[in-house]
């Protein structure tokens, strides 16, 4: 190369640091293995192969080593003392001799093992420094500009810090109705280390989102003063959420919620106003599935015996329909909730099964049997 063409060169290395964000160390150790690869090639020699790559400098230097024989046996390692005086004056026996090579004649294939080997390097780069930057916000939420939409797919192609990510339509919440430029949260759900390349899987459609989205709203749950015990989740139509407070003179649901209702309408409004109740966490099973089927009115709860946790729980009749909800949906999420199989009955229905059911008789009521004689 010329002096304007390694500048160039260089310049490149330059430009791919800023533009990549990859050290242009890690860039000049990949294209140094390239050139080895293709002179070994081209020039049928071993681990002889010597490159020199200085950036400061702007010295490209390739060349390969051999020693300075009397009779040539291993054209690979040797070279004729004849032929070494092309590149020494005074050429030695059993001394290296370097061969400086002309980095034009390296031909095509060396050219593009070059390319595919840099290429390659940069795509490793690439893709450790992903799983590097985002490692430390797995689990967490980081906004993402919109960029372009798939009309077939409804597949949302996102950046995230100058990278690329894609958020599936089953990812996204229903009325989310994304375009270009709008500005989102999503929850970064892992960092997928595919063979070709690196990728994050995040969603707006995880429950963990509404979690970190409060813990952002309100201090209370950044300081540790309020818990989220739990979450469910029906993303874009609802949510339920148990909070706990380590601090008695804290309203854990008064937190929440802020002044004049601040802390929650901001939630609501990134999740394009998906309802959320917050209840009161409690650890005695029935209240807590009292709170759960908010905003229904509970009467009463029966936690039945057995491995698997059920209940059967009471309501007014007229808040039968309330507690189960459209489509089952607050029952669902109460038990989801709790972690309990809920069977919710109305007030009149439970009095039914109870009219119903055979009263068993006590012990200590029956008569006794008459003795039964010997004779008999």
């Amino acid at each position: 190369m010329n002096t304007k063409e390694m500048r160039d060169f260089f310049e490149a290395l330059q430009l791919l640091e800023m533009e990549k964000g990859i050290d242009a160390g890690y860039l000049i150790e990949k294209i140094t293995n390239a050139i080895v690869i293709a002179v070994k090639r081209d020039y049928d020699v071993a681990e002889n192969v010597n490159v020199t790559i200085n950036p400061e400098t702007f010295q490209f230097r390739v060349s390969i080593t051999k020693t300075a024989v009397a009779e040539v046996e291993d054209p690979a390692t040797e070279i004729s003392m004849d032929e070494a005086l092309k590149y020494t004056d005074h050429p030695v026996e059993g001394m290296p001799v370097e061969i400086v090579l002309d980095t034009k004649q390296f031909g095509r294939i060396a050219a593009q093992t070059a390319k595919h080997v840099i290429r390659q390097g940069i795509r490793e780069a690439e893709r450790s420094q992903l799983i590097a930057q985002y490692q430390n916000k797995v689990y967490e939420v980081v906004t993402a500009t919109v960029q372009k939409i798939e009309p077939g797919t409804g597949n949302a192609t996102v950046e995230i810090d100058h990278n690329e990510v894609l958020l599936f339509k089953n990812e996204q919440l229903p009325n989310d109705n994304l375009k270009e430029g709008d500005h989102i949260k999503v929850y970064v759900v892992d960092v997928v280390n595919f063979e070709r390349r690196c990728s994050l899987k995040i969603s707006r459609t995880h429950k963990e989102l509404v979690k970190r989205l409060f813990e952002r709203e309100v201090p209370e749950i950044f300081d540790g003063i309020v818990e989220i015990k739990s979450i469910s989740r029906e993303a874009g139509s609802r949510t339920k959420m148990a909070v706990w407070s380590k601090n008695p003179d804290v309203d854990p649901i008064g937190a929440c919620i802020g002044p004049k209702g601040s802390r929650i309408s901001a939630v609501v409004s990134e999740l394009k106003g998906e309802k959320i109740d917050i209840v009161k966490y409690s650890e005695d099973d029935a209240e807590f599935i009292t709170q759960a089927l908010s905003p229904a009115t509970v009467l009463g709860v029966e936690i039945l015996p057995g491995e698997e946790k059920m209940c059967r729980v009471v309501v007014p009749d007229n808040q039968l329909s309330l507690a189960i909800g459209n489509k089952g949906q607050n029952a669902k999420l109460a038990a989801k909730l709790t972690g309990y199989k809920i069977d919710i009955r109305s007030e009149n229905d439970a009095l039914k099964q109870e009219d119903e059911e055979p009263e068993t008789p006590d012990p200590s009521e029956m008569p006794e049997e008459a003795p039964v004689s010997e004779e008999e």
